[in-house]
């Protein structure tokens, strides 16, 4: 890869590599790929991500560490409104420990926040074992503060008793309590842990595919549980709503373009996007089959709504150029999402 360095769109341009669907920044060129090894921590192998992962956990300043838990308070409040307002009040089980928990307080007349409380501490002690008590201590703080405040709350009871409303409002909330959480470097705890092991594990398995495994059997068992379809199939919209927006929270709507573009102008057309579009663009060594001649291919990232610009600029500077659009769902970098930190 040669040329122009290549940036983001969102910000100052750095090198970025392709690979079929996703688009990784600063950093990520070929060498640092070969360093994705795994090694050893405690008794579980681990990739070079997870080590970047911890590392960056334990290098935190007092002060970002007083504001991480400051948001996980706040997040985990807003986390139990969406229990103890929206979901157990209306027997609405959404998956992990929080649904378990709703469904065993139903049966056995305990308080939610202590059911979701007591379920946490084996699966925290198990993480604890294999990722390091300083790397888990976040997660039993949230434990602990979103079962106290799911407590504090249930009192009041449901703030509506419609229950379309209630999957609505408590999945969004939901979404909002633990997208906060997790820009903190915590989790909630409960299967947040097991699927994060499972990755370990199993790095070729989609986190979203996880998730949505087990919310399907607990959802499902809620079902059997209140002996109420209805009941189970608006849990399952509140997991559709958590689902969707928690990705908005984390990364806003990120998803982009990407363009291969080959022209006899390559440099005019270059130099436009990167001053009308401010966006980095990197060329490309191309050979055509054909004719064997040597050209320059132009590789650029697009918000959605510079593409018009974009391809009127390509119209304009050569009619004639051969342009591919894909959508880029995944991009990591300077701008997008952090591999490391953000990655679940």
């Amino acid at each position: 890869m040669q040329g122009i360095p290549a940036g983001n769109g969102y910000g100052p341009p750095g090198r970025i590599r392709a690979i079929p669907g996703i688009v990784f920044g600063p950093g990520a060129g070929p060498d640092s790929f070969d360093e994705l090894g795994v090694e050893s921590r405690g008794s579980m192998k681990i990739s070079k991500e997870q080590e970047h992962e911890i590392q960056y956990e334990e290098k935190k300043t007092f002060r970002r560490r007083a504001m991480d838990y400051l948001t996980i308070t706040v997040a985990s409040a807003i986390y139990a409104v969406a229990v103890s307002l929206f979901l157990d009040p209306n027997a609405l089980a959404p998956g992990g420990v929080t649904g378990i928990s709703i469904i065993l307080s139903k049966l056995t007349s305990l308080e939610t926040g202590t059911l979701m409380f007591a379920v946490n501490i084996p699966i925290l002690l198990l993480g604890m074992w294999k990722f390091g008590w300083k790397f888990i201590l976040s997660t039993l703080y949230c434990t602990a503060v979103s079962s106290f405040f799911t407590n504090l709350l249930a009192p009041f009871g449901a703030l509506t008793r419609d229950p379309l409303l209630a999957a609505l409002a408590g999945g969004s909330l939901m979404a909002v309590g633990l997208g906060l959480i997790f820009k903190a470097g915590a989790t909630s705890g409960g299967t947040d842990i097991i699927i994060k092991l499972m990755r370990l594990k199993f790095p070729h398995l989609k986190t979203g595919a996880l998730f949505l495994m087990t919310d399907t059997v607990i959802v499902a068992a809620s079902a059997f549980v209140f002996q109420n379809i209805d009941i189970a199939l608006y849990a399952g919209l509140v997991v559709v709503v958590d689902s969707f927006l928690i990705d908005v929270v984390l990364y806003g709507r990120d998803g982009a373009k990407m363009l291969f573009i080959i022209s006899d102008a390559p440099e005019t057309m270059v130099k436009r996007f990167l001053e009308e579009l401010d966006i980095g663009v990197t060329y490309l060594s191309g050979s055509g089959a054909y004719s064997g001649k040597d050209k320059d291919v132009i590789l650029c990232v697009v918000k959605k709504q510079l593409l018009p610009k974009a391809e009127e600029i390509v119209r304009q500077e050569d009619p004639g150029a051969f342009m591919i659009i894909t959508s880029a769902t995944e991009i990591y970098g300077e701008g997008y999402k952090n591999i490391f930190s953000q990655k679940l």
